[in-house]
């Protein structure tokens, strides 16, 4: 079944249809996907079926879900922070922009799972509109981040219906495309798309793969077709407990993602959202496993280990601590492998 929206028409939905498929525990899925919507195309089922667990735990219901008690709803504060219905003005000169409110795949971890996929998400042209016309009369704002949902789930023709509006407005200088379809649905990267959006330059998409099974031949080719049409790709990748909190793991998902030419942008700490308190790692173990990286992996393939922080107050990079001392002559610390090191000041 290669064909996008024959994969959405076909994918599990409800929790008669999961359990039918997959060994799941029907009482407890119906409990949660009435809250928390379901949906896993026929491609990302197969993917579930040959590896197991760490993809099983990012689209299967879990009742933990439910027994979440220090989550919060909105974290991110997106909704105090939108002036018009589905736009958020964060940062000074950025604004994202949710076009769609649709997935291929509702991820149990999601940011925004109290209303991806569910109808208190409004998407229509007046909620379009009403962002458009924010963008126009706010000139500060140059570089749009379209999401949603996934943007890409919109028709060719709406898509670029929106992207022609954008680019329309002088000051937006920069668009970027969230998109987690060459992911869950690389199908839907075809040839019609990607030539409709390389005339859209500059264009950049940020896409988002966990684990490197993920990462198939049908995603390799949604990420070539994608690449060859002069769109930077970058990643971001949430750390998430059970599923890619080892160095091994990430290893592999860092070096995978450059092969396919996919440049790893951000390993996210899990947000503090409600119904996703069992995939949340520590910030030690994220430390941890970024002091595995750094010096072991290629630079190329290490992302920056950021926290969103909680209320709206933005994103936050985390490093490890390489610094002994820091003295008016000289600079102490370690380098990758421990060993002692000094930079003198002149």
């Amino acid at each position: 079944m290669t064909d996008w929206q024959n994969q959405l028409r076909n994918s599990l939905s409800t929790p008669e249809e999961l359990s039918q498929n997959l060994d799941c525990n029907l009482t407890e899925i119906a409990t949660v996907s009435s809250r928390y919507p379901l949906r896993i195309p026929p491609y990302y089922l197969e993917l579930i079926k040959q590896t197991g667990e760490p993809l099983y735990r990012q689209a299967v219901p879990d009742i933990q879900e439910l027994n979440d008690l220090q989550g919060m709803v909105d974290p991110l504060a997106e909704e105090s922070l939108s002036p018009v219905p589905n736009l958020v003005h964060r940062y000074p000169d950025r604004a994202l922009f949710l076009v769609s409110s649709q997935c291929a795949m509702y991820c149990r971890f999601c940011t925004r799972k109290r209303k991806v996929g569910q109808k208190s998400m409004q998407v229509n042209q007046k909620t379009i509109a009403a962002g458009l016309q924010y963008l126009k009369k706010t000139p500060q704002i140059r570089e749009v981040l379209i999401s949603g949902g996934d943007p890409l789930l919109l028709s060719d023709h709406n898509l670029e219906k929106i992207l022609q509006q954008l680019y329309a407005i002088k000051s937006i200088k920069v668009i970027r495309i969230g998109t987690r379809v060459p992911c869950t649905l690389p199908m839907r990267i075809t040839p019609e798309l990607v030539n409709m959006l390389k005339k859209y330059h500059p264009l950049y998409i940020n896409t988002h793969f966990n684990h490197p099974a993920e990462i198939t031949p049908e995603a390799e080719q949604a990420c070539i077709l994608l690449a060859d049409a002069g769109i930077p790709l970058g990643c971001q990748t949430v750390l998430l407990k059970g599923v890619n909190d080892s160095a091994v793991v990430m290893q592999e998902l860092l070096y995978r993602l450059l092969e396919v030419r996919v440049r790893p942008y951000y390993l996210m700490q899990g947000d503090l959202t409600k119904g996703t308190a069992h995939f949340r790692t520590t910030i030690e173990t994220g430390l941890a496993l970024m002091r595995d990286l750094i010096g072991k992996v290629s630079g190329m393939a290490i992302p920056t280990y950021i926290l969103d922080a909680p209320e709206g107050k933005g994103k936050i990079p985390l490093t490890p601590d390489y610094i002994l001392s820091h003295q008016e002559d000289k600079l102490d610390f370690v380098n990758y492998e421990g060993v002692p090191c000094c930079y003198p000041f002149l």
